[in-house]
């Protein structure tokens, strides 16, 4: 009886033993395995750990004009190719967007959640509006459904209002963001949550005076190199100083309009900046527009895969960025 179990028992060992050895190899480490659910930790953005950590990545354009660049294969290049740790989906609101189509444009920002999930990396989910106080009850639905179907997964984070223009913080800004952060903690406690400013997200020294009450809030701070110079630096040093914490989720190289020229110098004392609060950041944008800040020219695929002559001189000066900054994070990722 012994003689012919023996082999069995051999046969069976020797299975165990070469899926153990298979495993190691088979797990496929992402973005978010490295880093985890990132938080706040005085004025700086932690990892899971409650290390410093930076993520660096692209924003797409407004999803009512960008939203062919909404798509698995686009996230999954920008991944790949340009190192983004992070993408920004931009759900356009007024002229065509949600407003007018809620259904289309929620199905673009879940693609494109959806992808990151996949690929393992972190997505802003931003309600692009410049009047979101006008659309209150819209902004809470959406953020709502976003929070019930996303709140368990770490990858996301929710800009609750783009650029506010002018208009007061305390009792204009921090209401509305206090109404949506309400509705998007009774699904999703503890994941990031962003915050807009007055004047295009530029007054994050009068938000840091009048701080929102929640554990995991940064306020987004928003630049162009070609027109925002040390004056805006000061501003964002103040907040700094505060003790509230920042995170860059819209930014270009061109000039505040989206075109015009290119400020390399400006643009080098920004991005480092950038480097030496250790601050995430999402360029402005992916999309074939032809305009200086954005990164492709006109008719690029939108599925990615774009050769180095479809990029613009913004994009290609930025893809090289993000992947220097994102470089060591990616050299031991197994995809």
């Amino acid at each position: 009886m012994l003689a012919l179990l023996l082999p069995l028992l051999l046969l069976c060992s020797c299975k165990s033993t070469d899926s153990t050895s298979v495993q190691p190899s088979q797990t496929k480490r992402t973005v978010v395995d490295q880093f985890g659910l990132i938080h706040t930790k005085g004025n700086k953005i932690v990892d899971k750990n409650d290390n410093p950590v930076a993520l660096h990545g692209m924003s797409l354009f407004w999803s009512q004009w960008g939203g062919n660049f909404y798509n698995e294969s686009c996230v999954r290049w920008l991944r790949d190719d340009w190192n983004c740790t992070i993408v920004r989906a931009a759900c356009g609101v007024e002229s065509g967007g949600y407003l007018t189509n809620p259904q289309a444009e929620l199905a673009k920002v879940t693609t494109v959640i959806d992808a990151c999930i996949k690929v393992g990396i972190y997505v802003v989910v931003d309600w692009h509006d410049h009047n979101a106080h006008n659309h209150l009850e819209q902004a809470k639905g959406f953020f709502q459904t976003i929070a019930q179907k996303y709140g368990d997964k770490p990858n996301v984070m929710y800009e609750v209002f783009n650029e506010p223009m002018q208009v007061s913080w305390s009792t204009v800004v921090k209401p509305y963001s206090e109404a949506v952060i309400k509705v998007i903690r009774q699904y999703d406690p503890d994941n990031l949550i962003i915050v807009g400013s007055p004047t295009w997200s530029q007054d994050v020294d009068v938000a840091a005076r009048d701080p929102i009450v929640d554990p995991n809030v940064a306020y987004s701070l928003h630049f162009y190199t070609g027109t925002h110079r040390q004056s805006l630096r000061n501003k964002a040093m103040a907040a700094l100083n505060s003790g509230v914490a920042l995170f860059v989720s819209e930014y270009g190289i061109s000039e505040a309009s989206g075109d015009g020229v290119i400020d390399y110098n400006e643009t080098a004392l920004w991005l480092s900046f950038i480097d030496q609060y250790t601050l995430s950041s999402c360029n402005w944008s992916i999309m074939d527009k032809n305009e200086t800040s954005a990164a492709l020219k006109p008719g690029a695929t939108p599925t990615g895969n774009w050769r180095d002559e479809e990029l613009s001189v913004s994009g290609t000066y930025i893809r090289s960025r993000i992947r220097a900054w994102n470089g060591e994070v990616f050299k031991n990722l197994n995809h």
